[in-house]
């Protein structure tokens, strides 16, 4: 085994799906590497959902692999889904349960021996904050602290892979954050995949993005990575004594201007143009006084919206 392959903890090959004629999921690959934290992105329908499904063996694939570890999915399922540790977007907590109960009984399910047991559940409360909540019936916690509970029962048998599926919906900005820090936290122990809608959350946790649409993807690299994706076609134009931005967007080449302030604009360009020469001449012939021109960053939105966008509409 070469030492690349033993850091993967998930390599998936091909995966399709089909529901009849209706193709979810269409040769997709997807690799995961130990310590990593993975955003998961798509709009509603591009089969997010049926991917995870298919990485947790909650659904079989129609054809493609997936190892979890080296251990074949398919092959040998009791063996890899010891691997993984899975928290889908509604929680399965049973409310009339107190906290120890219930994480009893995931350490049951994952068949932890029994003398393991209790410095298991110790062990995830500590790292989820959820020291001082065994006793408290689940029912009556906190949605940030039920989200907590959802992912102590996810970690309990220490699994190589997380998974976790919307893990802030519905939560307060102070909650938020916390679940943030926590799943920051668990990249450095696990390899965590993310599926969340919300996007500044993947730029703040993440290390490398994944975005699917229609079933593919279209969208895979680091977040330094995205911040240079099309960095080539929108730029920072700064002008001392800017006309109005219907003039800008007049301009031959340019697709987009969007004011960021009373002087700077985001400029983008339509494609297989570049507009800077001409920017650059009437700015000069026009007097106004052009100070900025510089290739412009994209956010997880822009390349989100960008790649999402355009395939809708070709």
């Amino acid at each position: 085994m070469t030492d690349q392959a033993a850091t993967l903890t998930i390599c998936a090959r091909g995966l399709t799906r089909r529901f009849g004629a209706h193709v979810a999921v269409k040769d997709i690959s997807l690799e995961l590497r130990r310590g990593e934290v993975l955003g998961f992105l798509g709009p509603n329908g591009a089969g997010k959902t049926t991917t995870m499904h298919m990485l947790t063996g909650n659904l079989a694939p129609s054809a493609g692999s997936i190892h979890i570890c080296g251990i074949d999915l398919l092959e040998e399922p009791k063996l890899a889904k010891a691997k993984i540790g899975y928290l889908p977007e509604t929680p399965p907590l049973y409310r009339e349960l107190t906290v120890d109960e219930y994480l009893t009984l995931a350490a049951k399910l994952h068949r932890i021996p029994k003398a393991e047991r209790a410095p298991a559940i110790e062990r995830v409360k500590q790292r989820c904050g959820l020291v001082d909540a065994g006793r408290q019936l689940i029912g009556t916690l906190s949605k940030g602290y039920q989200q907590r509970v959802g992912i102590a029962q996810a970690i309990v048998h220490s699994p190589d892979v997380v998974i976790l599926d919307e893990p802030t919906v519905g939560l307060d900005p102070n909650q938020i954050r916390e679940i943030r820090v926590l799943i920051r936290e668990l990249g450095g122990a696990y390899s965590v995949i993310l599926s969340t809608h919300i996007l500044p959350e993947v730029e703040t946790v993440c290390d490398r993005v994944q975005i699917m649409h229609h079933g593919t993807l279209v969208f895979n690299d680091t977040i330094a990575g995205l911040k240079q994706f099309h960095s080539g076609r929108t730029v920072l134009l700064g002008l001392g004594r800017p006309p109005a931005p219907s003039v800008l967007a007049a301009v031959a080449g340019v697709a987009s201007v969007e004011p960021l302030a009373s002087t700077l604009f985001r400029v983008g360009f339509a494609d297989g143009g570049n507009a800077g020469e001409e920017l650059v001449r009437q700015s000069v012939a026009n007097d106004w006084g052009l100070y900025q021109l510089s290739p412009a960053q994209s956010t997880l939105e822009d390349v989100f919206v960008n790649l999402t966008r355009r395939e809708e509409n070709p």
